[in-house]
């Protein structure tokens, strides 16, 4: 244990005091939420050159409604309160005169011009709008641009353009205005938790709204920081190991310890590391949502759990990882091996949002206790706000311990015959052979 616990502390120490180390603890983050601070960042940063759009309405009478719509906006909307600076770009409207005769060659002028970036969009208003009938072209508004499903100006026009609508409507049927007003008020159903009882009070709780940050970011944070510290401590033991096999400095230390003894020191090495790398990201978490005020939406009873995976994940992943690099000869037979090995901490990360849509599902539930799959979809169940049969975390936890056995054992067996072995290729037969022999 003595000699485990040297090799460990040695793994360790080489690790951290890499520059790679530091800046892998400071780039893994950047890497994988840096979108969303972007976001954030650049969302006032828009482009406010004005939005020239022509508007084709077989109908005549809805048209204007747009225009009247846009010129309040620019009025009111486009300009900072405090600075009077523009801030978001002005919309122009058109009215064109609809074409009978040739209406794609009409659409097909205005798309050129779209082209030319001297419009920015066009609008066509079907005759049948009003008044919907069996002909479904007829009764469509439709939105033309270069980008349409991301701009913001196919969102706007429809308030205007159904208000409008109804306006006609209530005036066909000679209905005063003011007194069908209700007629059209819309509710949104507000998304809430659950009521629940203080532990210290005994009071209850009024349920609180359901936020992105508790049913989304928090789940999403720490299947990703897995992720990270996996691939910050478990994955790089291939290539340590593979460099130790080609420099011959395993043959040096397999003088004074056992394969296993070896294996293993690089697996708690693997282990301190990511325990370092977990300490670091969940503290700076912690503080930042203490700061920005999200410090009660953290589920620290997850925390435990979260720990617990995470230990078992670093040594299952570690030691094939280690396997797998003493049966490598360069950098050709790593580059071959690691990809697959690593599919236990990648195929989770594409279930991640059918897992967090509906934590409960059978499918979910079935991939979750996955030996393989548990330790991170488990972790991303336990952090959502759907509260999990108690049964279903140690269910997976048991299977997580006999597989980490089970890969603790067959890497063992896989290092101890090819970390000596010059020169054979790391082939999938060659590996079960010396895996599965006595």
């Amino acid at each position: 244990m003595r000699k485990i616990l040297i090799l460990a502390l040695r793994e360790f120490n080489t690790a951290v005091r890499t520059r790679s180390f530091i800046i892998g603890l400071v780039i893994a983050p950047v890497l994988m939420f840096g979108s969303i601070f972007a976001i954030n960042i650049f969302k006032d940063k828009v482009n406010i050159d004005d939005k020239k759009i022509v508007v084709i309405d077989h109908t005549g009478l809805l048209a204007q409604s747009l225009i009247e719509a846009a010129e309040m906006r620019n009025r009111n909307e486009i300009f900072d309160t405090e600075t009077k600076e523009q801030v978001k770009p002005a919309y122009l409207f058109e009215i064109a005169t609809p074409d009978t005769v040739n209406p794609f060659q009409q659409k097909l002028e205005l798309s050129d011009k779209i082209r030319n970036k001297k419009l920015h969009a066009f609008i066509e208003i079907g005759p049948d709008v009003i008044h919907p009938g069996e002909n479904a072209e007829a009764s469509k508004i439709k939105y033309y641009s270069e980008n349409s499903l991301m701009d913001d100006i196919r969102g706007w026009i429809n308030n205007p353009l159904n208000n409008r609508i109804r306006q006609l409507r209530i005036t066909e049927l000679n209905l005063d205005a003011a007194q069908v007003q209700n007629l059209f008020h819309w509710h949104n159903a507000e998304g809430l938790g659950l009521v629940s009882n203080d532990a210290k009070t005994g009071n209850i709780e009024e349920a609180k709204e359901s936020s992105v940050v508790e049913t989304i970011f928090i789940p999403y944070f720490l299947l990703m920081l897995m992720f990270m510290i996996v691939l910050l401590s478990a994955v790089p033991l291939l290539s340590a190991v593979m460099e130790e096999k080609i420099e011959r400095i395993a043959e040096v230390l397999l003088g004074s310890v056992t394969p296993f003894q070896f294996l293993m020191g690089k697996v708690l090495g693997g282990i301190s590391i990511s325990l370092a790398g977990s300490a670091i990201y969940l503290i700076g978490g912690a503080v930042l949502a203490t700061r920005t005020g999200y410090v009660d939406s953290l589920p620290w009873h997850v925390i435990p759990w979260f720990i617990v995976y995470m230990l078992l994940n670093v040594v299952m992943i570690g030691s094939i990882m280690a396997a797998l690099g003493s049966a490598c000869n360069d950098n050709k037979d790593a580059q071959s091996l690691q990809f697959p090995a690593m599919l236990p901490i990648i195929l989770p990360m594409f279930l991640m949002m059918p897992v967090i849509q509906d934590p409960l599902s059978s499918f979910s539930t079935g991939l979750s206790l996955f030996p393989l799959f548990t330790p991170m979809l488990m972790i991303l169940r336990l952090a959502s706000p759907v509260t999990i049969p108690l049964w279903q975390p140690f269910a997976g936890l048991a299977g997580v311990i006999l597989f980490t056995v089970l890969f603790v054992w067959l890497g063992g067996k896989i290092f101890r015959t090819f970390i000596l072995l010059q020169g054979k290729r790391p082939s999938l037969p060659n590996l079960i052979r010396y895996a599965f022999r006595k």
